[in-house]
């Protein structure tokens, strides 16, 4: 089992694509994680259409992304899958 990050919060979340997402995360690192292939069960069943995918908003609380009908996804994951296809590097300390 690969580690998780600590404090991977999303700040800024866009729209690149159908099922694409640009996430911006609090250390400063950007990065694009891809949902596409995936298949959506229960209720995250409406994440399937693209355009309900797009509704897409950063929970500032819980410092993820979330969807309307309440769905939101852990945070940890998504900073490993953005650091793989970092757009621009975390601010060095």
């Amino acid at each position: 089992m690969a580690p998780m990050e600590a404090f991977a919060d999303v700040t800024h979340a866009e729209v690149i694509g159908a099922h694409r997402l640009r996430l911006t995360f609090a250390d400063g690192t950007v990065g694009e994680v891809s949902f596409a292939g995936r298949e959506w069960h229960g209720v995250m069943e409406p994440l399937g259409d693209p355009d309900y995918f797009a509704r897409v908003t950063v929970h500032p609380e819980a410092g993820t992304i979330s969807w309307p009908n309440g769905v939101d996804l852990a945070p940890e994951p998504l900073y490993a899958e953005a650091r793989r296809t970092v757009a621009q590097p975390a601010a060095q300390p």
